[in-house]
């Protein structure tokens, strides 16, 4: 018997789930996550500003088509 089958049938004090696939949370639904990660809409107090690494929807060049020279 592999671990899942033991998790899955008799279960274990160190496992939350149990072998079983997690609920994820559904971030599209959530504003907050959807837009405050991208661009800092809504603006809110305490929170720390948007990341700058953001590419804006656009593919990043490949590194063969900008090899160091």
């Amino acid at each position: 018997m592999g671990i899942l089958d033991t998790l899955q049938k008799k279960g274990s004090n160190l496992s939350e789930f149990d072998g079983k696939t997690p609920k994820t949370p559904n971030f599209p639904d959530s504003k907050l996550h959807y837009e405050y990660s991208l661009n800092g809409n809504p603006s809110l107090k305490m929170k720390p500003e948007p990341s700058t690494l953001d590419l804006d929807g656009k593919t990043p060049s490949k590194y063969t088509e900008n090899l160091p020279g």
